[in-house]
Formats: C-alpha cells, structure tokens, sequence
C-alpha cells in the first residue's frame, strides 16, 4: 500500500515538473477531467471526417484510424512541446475543401490533395523556423486579439445551434429549425443541464452533462445505442504514405500552386485566430498581450500538419473545442495529452465513442461560445477607428464561416481607418504589408 501511495506521489512530481501544474493554478484531477471533456466535445470528428474524405474516394476506415493517431500525436506534440491545454484535429474546413473543391471541385485525386497539404505542412515550418507566423501574431493590435475571441465564440455557438438543430438552412438564408422534433428537444434538454451544472459550480459540468443528455437521448431512443464496445481498428494501409503517389507534373502544376498558397491562407490565419482567442480565454496572454511559446505551439501545428498528410487524413488545426476544456479548468498541455490518450484509446472503442451524439455535445459548444464572447465587453466601441474593425472581425467569422476572412477583414479595415484618420501612430510596419497581402489575396484568388 505504501509502495503504491509512493509511486503514485512520484507520478505527480513527475507531472509536476513536465507541466508546471501549480504554477498554472492547476491539478492533475481538474486537467484530466478537462482533456476528457475536450475529447468528448471532439469526438465527433472520428466519424465526421472519415465521411467527407470518404466522398473523395478515400477508404472510411482506414481514414478514421489516420484521424485517430493524427490527432492523437498532434495532441502529445502540442502538449508536450508548447505545455498548452489546446489540442489538434482535422480542420472541419479544410476536411471540405479537400474534397469538394480540390477532388470532387478539380478533378484531382485525393492522392493530389493529400500531396498539396503535406508541402503545405512542409512550408509551416519552414515559415514557423523563421518567426513569420510569430511576427504576424505579434503585430496583431490589441483590439483585434479581443474582437477574434468573440468572433470565435460567435463561431463556436452558430456551430453548435445549427449541430443541434436550433438552426438550419432555410428563409433567406438560415431559419429556426423543428423546436418540436425530439432531437432539438434533446439539445435544448442538453444545453439547460450544462447550463445549470455551470452556473452551480459543479466540477466537471460539461462532462457530465454530455453524459446525461447521452443518456437521456438513448433511453428515449431519439439517439441510437452504442453498436458494441469494443473493436479491432480498421487498418490504415489503404491511405498510408500515399503523398508520395503523385507525378512531378502534378506536383509543379499552377493548380498545386494555387491550391497550396490557399491553404497557407485559410489555414494561417485560422490557427492564429483560433490561437490567440483561446489564449485570451484562458488567461494566456502576458501583460503585453503576448502569448508565451507562441512559436513552439505554432511548431507544434505545423509538424502534425505534416504527419497527418503522411498518416492519410486532413490538414490538422488547432480547434475550437479545445474552449471546452478551457472553460472546465484546463490550463497546461496535461489537458492536451490527456486528450491524446483518449484518441489513442478510441482505435479500440469507436462502436463506443462514436455513439455520442451530437444533441449531447451541442450544448458545450454554445456555453464555451458564450463564454469567448464576453470579450466584446473589452472593445471601445467609443473609438469607431477600433470599434468598427472589430465589429467587422467578430460578425463576419459566423456569418463567412470562416475565421480567416474575419481576421483578414479586420486587418484590412483597422489599416486604412487608422491611417485615413491620421492615426498612423497605431500601425505598425508589418500591418500595412499583410493589408496590402490580403488585399492581393481576394483580388487575385
């Protein structure tokens, strides 16, 4: 008994020292139960990226497995090396683009596509080594960096209304969805627990109330139960290493080019959107607004970038349901690695963990982009050369569907009215080149 209470202290001191759980104002307990609840919130892309990528023509279970030990690296590589509690995953935009524009849109193969995002990957960091992507954050204005955290937390939420059915498409362009279908009453159910557990305190809120309205929803048979517990994963072979399979034309082709400086785009700024406004969340950001080892989490998304085209999935990203660990105590890269397990682990419980559905993860989404918006209270809305840039940052996230444009639309805006009412004081060198940069990016792609 002693042996093991001494063994498991060693164990603490162990992540103690790797993690500086302490010093963050953290312990084991609170950062494992925010690397579940994170992975729980995530684990709807085992299912959901195998299916889009599916359509490009990719085997779905070989796909899954890729998904699973990407992210799982990515997660212990983010974790590890930049000790945040962000973890990575495929992009559900870049997911998209990879089959519905550069295969299904393009004609390429999917062999193509994957090519495309590992000499993408390959350029990160490349641009990450030099401190490109660490001088762009920099230059960020302060106004900005808040008005990104409340875009996001706009993001977050649309995300989750519409995955629970409070919102679809329809009218002009969304509508109300079915209040009285039973899966909108489930997310609806969903959304008033966590809320509640939320606002009593309760440790672990969001875990719990993903597991309740799983419950609730199985019980009622509005969502199915688990087919089976536990299986042997899928092999990986059908999409392993197939970057390699594509001819030298294709590599030097003007579409390559095109495809690959689009992806740096979207895929830049929406890692670096996502990264300061998750930052900012958890207290992050230094007294200069500054996030510490920013480039060693930029490095740590830019290697698993490369792996997961080598693996046979989707450009990994850093993502938004990393808030919701965040929001449930997370604050050092345990949360990450304890995430990272759980990938691991899912290899061998998919019929498990794909079971959760999404009414149940919904709710967490909308709380966590409840949560990020409260950044608007920290914009001047007196000062219109602020406020109508970061108004334009935070509305266009949701409403574009993408974290890039917002970013790119608030640089550009912040630019010319700071310098169009002589307050050229407030932009910097660097900020007038990514102006210039993203003006040429929309003109010209």
């Amino acid at each position: 008994m002693q042996k093991n209470t001494s063994q498991a202290q060693s164990n603490t001191n162990l992540l103690e020292k790797i993690f500086k759980l302490k010093e963050n104002n953290t312990n084991v307990k609170i950062e494992a139960l925010a690397g579940i609840t994170t992975f729980m919130t995530i684990a709807y892309i085992l299912v959901v990226n195998p299916n889009i990528l599916g359509e490009a023509g990719m085997d779905k279970g070989a796909v899954f497995t890729a998904t699973a030990i990407a992210s799982g690296i990515g997660c212990f590589v983010m974790g590890l090396l930049a000790n945040y509690p962000i973890i990575l995953a495929p992009s559900m935009g870049i997911n998209a683009f990879f089959t519905y524009t550069i295969v299904l849109g393009m004609g390429y193969t999917w062999q193509f596509a994957l090519c495309a995002m590992f000499i993408e990957g390959i350029i990160f960091v490349l641009l990450t080594v030099t401190n490109v992507r660490e001088k762009i954050i920099e230059c960020m204005p302060e106004v900005l960096k808040h008005a990104i955290t409340a875009g996001i937390g706009l993001f977050i939420t649309f995300i989750g209304l519409v995955n629970a059915g409070i919102i679809k498409q329809g009218g002009a362009i969304i509508s109300l969805g079915n209040i009285k279908s039973p899966v909108v009453v489930l997310s609806i159910v969903g959304l008033m627990i966590a809320a509640t557990l939320l606002i009593k305190n309760v440790n672990g809120a969001f875990l719990i109330s993903i597991i309740i309205t799983s419950a609730i929803g199985m019980l009622f048979a509005i969502v199915p139960m688990p087919n089976g517990v536990i299986d042997l994963p899928p092999s990986i072979q059908p999409v392993f290493m197939k970057v390699f399979e594509v001819t030298k034309a294709d590599i030097f082709s003007l579409d390559m080019l095109i495809i690959v400086v689009t992806l740096l785009f979207v895929n830049m700024f929406d890692s670096i959107g996502f990264l300061l406004g998750i930052a900012q969340r958890a207290n992050l950001l230094d007294e200069e607004g500054k996030m510490p080892n920013v480039k060693k989490a930029l490095l740590a998304e830019s290697i698993s970038t490369t792996t997961a085209s080598l693996l046979g999935t989707s450009t990994l990203a850093t993502t938004v349901e990393s808030g919701a660990g965040i929001a449930a105590g997370g604050r050092t890269g345990l949360t990450a690695c304890v995430t990272g397990i759980l990938f691991f682990i899912s290899l061998f419980f998919a019929p498990l963990f794909v079971s959760i559905p999404a009414q149940a993860t919904a709710p967490i989404l909308i709380l966590v982009g409840f949560m990020m918006a409260s950044s608007i209270l920290r914009i001047d809305f007196s000062d219109y050369t602020d406020a109508i840039p970061a108004f334009l940052t935070f509305i266009i996230m949701p409403l574009a569907y993408s974290v890039a444009d917002g970013i790119m639309f608030g640089i550009i805006s912040y630019t010319i009215l700071k310098l169009l009412s002589n307050k050229r004081k407030d932009v910097k060198l660097s900020l007038v080149i990514l102006t210039l940069v993203f003006i040429l990016k929309f003109a010209l792609l």
